[in-house]
């Protein structure tokens, strides 16, 4: 293993430039030359590579997004253009690759490994979805993101004295609307992995109106959708004041929280590890606070994460 190309590919996650910058630092302490691939398997198909040093990736480790920028690019999906790939990475000497993105990122790296190219995946999205390790690369700094916004919602929505429906990302993954609920002290939690009653929060939202209470705290997961028809529902039915508020892509952004930083360091040079070793189509994680790699078709075949049931049940004690 000579020279290893590194990219970031799908939606940003806080903490893939600590990653990236891991990878880079690693390989060089161990005698290995770095390719940058800008704008993930797009760039990588057009060429848009080039020598990464470790000034390269001086000053980034506070940065949200990423370096390598990102891109999304459909046309991989077709064997010609991955074999167009396979080329380029031979013409820029690329023994190895590293590949930092979510599931799409790692079927990806998986058909590219079936073609012969040593890749190593490492989780960067900050949903959380995929079910062979704990937690991914964004994910803490996205619920901090979340929490933020819930303690600055919860101020004007005690002044007003109405109910808060705040919508976080998550399509298949409640972990976000989870996590940020608990911590933010929602009285309600809707995610896709569970369903949830209507009647219910509206007698909860009035029996909390009943008691004193000037606000009231939904958090939904986008994957439920329709914050904004909740909103007006919930309103129709109880009478109170309902206003929902889509955080969309701030979630995405900002400085990595340390969590995601020594995260995204720790599986940077555990990637380089995996391919100085001749491991190839292997995919990092972290169980138990010990980083792992595992074979990549294993990994993609359950994306979906397992919900943490105790956790939720435990929401529900608390709200």
């Amino acid at each position: 293993m000579k020279c290893i190309g590194v990219l970031t590919s799908g939606g940003d996650a806080p903490g893939m430039n600590p990653a990236v910058r891991a990878v880079v630092r690693t390989a060089l302490s161990k005698g290995i030359k770095v390719m940058g691939i800008n704008r993930g398997y797009f760039g990588l198909i057009n060429g848009d590579i080039e020598e990464l040093t470790r000034t390269s990736v001086s000053d980034i480790i506070h940065k949200g997004g990423t370096i390598l920028k990102t891109a999304r690019c459909l046309e991989f999906k077709q064997e010609e253009v991955r074999k167009k790939a396979v080329n380029i990475l031979k013409v820029f000497g690329i023994d190895g690759l590293v590949v930092i993105g979510g599931d799409g990122s790692f079927q990806g790296a998986k058909l590219l490994s079936d073609l012969g190219v040593a890749t190593v995946g490492l989780p960067g999205t900050i949903d959380n979805d995929l079910a062979y390790t704990d937690y991914t690369i964004g994910f803490y700094t996205a619920v901090n993101t979340v929490l933020d916004a819930i303690n600055k919602i919860r101020d004007t929505s005690s002044s007003h004295e109405r109910v808060s429906i705040i919508e976080v990302m998550g399509r298949h993954c409640g972990d976000i609307a989870l996590y940020a609920g608990i911590a933010g002290g929602a009285e309600q939690i809707i995610v896709p992995e569970k369903d949830y009653d209507l009647g219910e929060i509206c007698k909860s939202i009035i029996e909390g109106r009943n008691s004193g209470k000037t606000h009231h705290m939904i958090i939904l997961a986008e994957g439920v959708g329709g914050a904004n028809e909740l909103a007006k529902e919930i309103e129709n039915l109880t009478g109170i004041s309902s206003r929902a508020t889509i955080l969309g892509h701030i979630q995405r952004g900002g400085s990595p929280v340390t969590f995601d930083r020594i995260l995204g360091a720790r599986m940077g040079a555990h990637a380089i590890d995996t391919l100085m070793e001749g491991r190839s189509a292997r995919v990092v994680g972290i169980k138990n606070n010990k980083i792992f790699d595992m074979d990549i078709t294993e990994a993609l075949q359950d994306v979906e994460s397992d919900f943490d049931d105790d956790l939720y049940e435990l929401a529900k004690i608390l709200c």
